[in-house]
């Protein structure tokens, strides 16, 4: 027998309980993030590759498809030579930081024995990030000129007769510029990694008889390899942009691909510029996705 039941007056309807789907709260999370790294990261890369393609002239650019950006920019033999000659800076500063970035880093976490001591030094190597890389760049000339300090004191001290040229002006100054302002980047995912580390296998290693380059080859090495490649990915990325440096240490004697693209860009020639982006980004990402196949990150993120 089906019954009806009245409303009173006063009384509440109830109320209808309404389900969302199960994908929508995931989603109403990532879209923050999302609407950031689209407009702040994939629609300029985005607009970059499109003006890529456009043509220009001396006064403007001009919205078209054409092709000769990346022929010009291809075919010419001083833009193999810049991309070569940035991948040289690239390679040389990697290995210096990667071996002062390792064993700086291994001192904090197997020497240093109280977790204060290890923040405070690691603190004091963060201080030089107090200044701006300009400032910390240009601190070398006063050092390797020709009557800085270096010339000085080694004339002073009858070592040399004559100041040394090639300190300051040369690809020397811009790969001691580059190291002292990128081997943080490779210090900092190197330690995180190795404080991860389980000290009982160091002492597993000790007690079956293993000596200490043992324990550093076939223990400490290995799984510091991930801090390692993220260091790398940060060092390699930021030598391949940067122009500042190359252009201010070297004296306008070296070129990389920044530098190439900064000229261009004074001289309003965007498109060329755009090009020379596209290809350096695939450069960039070729080079990050070889790392990540031989280096599992993950582990770290």
């Amino acid at each position: 027998m089906n019954t009806v039941r009245f409303i009173g007056v006063g009384e509440e309807k109830p109320k209808r309980e309404i389900r969302l789907p199960a994908w929508l709260p995931a989603y109403l999370q990532a879209a923050p993030l999302a609407l950031i790294l689209g407009g702040f990261l994939l629609l300029p890369i985005l607009m970059i590759g499109i003006v890529s393609f456009w043509d220009y002239d001396f006064a403007q650019m001009y919205p078209d498809f054409v092709t000769f950006n990346y022929a010009e920019t291809l075919g010419s033999w001083v833009t193999w030579k810049t991309y070569l000659n940035t991948l040289k800076f690239a390679l040389i500063v990697w290995a210096i930081t990667v071996f002062i970035g390792f064993w700086v880093a291994y001192f904090l976490a197997f020497h240093i024995r109280t977790t204060t001591m290890q923040m405070v030094l690691f603190l004091v190597c963060t201080v030089p990030f107090l200044t701006s890389n300009i400032i910390r760049m240009i601190s070398w000339i006063p050092v390797l000129g020709r009557n800085g300090l270096v010339n000085s004191g080694l004339i002073g001290t009858g070592i040399i007769s004559q100041p040394i040229e090639w300190l300051l002006y040369s690809d020397f100054a811009v790969v001691l510029a580059m190291v002292h302002l990128y081997t943080l980047f490779m210090v900092t995912p190197i330690f995180n990694t190795m404080m991860r580390i389980d000290r009982a296998l160091v002492e597993a290693a000790r007690d079956a008889g293993a000596s200490g380059r043992q324990i550093l080859t076939n223990v400490i090495i290995p799984l510091s390899k991930p801090g390692m490649a993220i260091g790398t990915i940060f060092v390699v990325t930021l030598v391949m942009a940067d122009f500042s440096t190359v252009q201010v240490m070297s004296g306008g004697q070296s070129a990389s691909v920044a530098l190439m693209m900064k000229n261009q860009m004074s001289l309003l020639q965007y498109p060329a510029a755009a090009a020379n982006a596209v290809i350096l980004l695939v450069l960039v990402l070729l080079m990050v996705a070889a790392i990540l196949r031989v280096v599992d990150i993950r582990k770290e993120l």
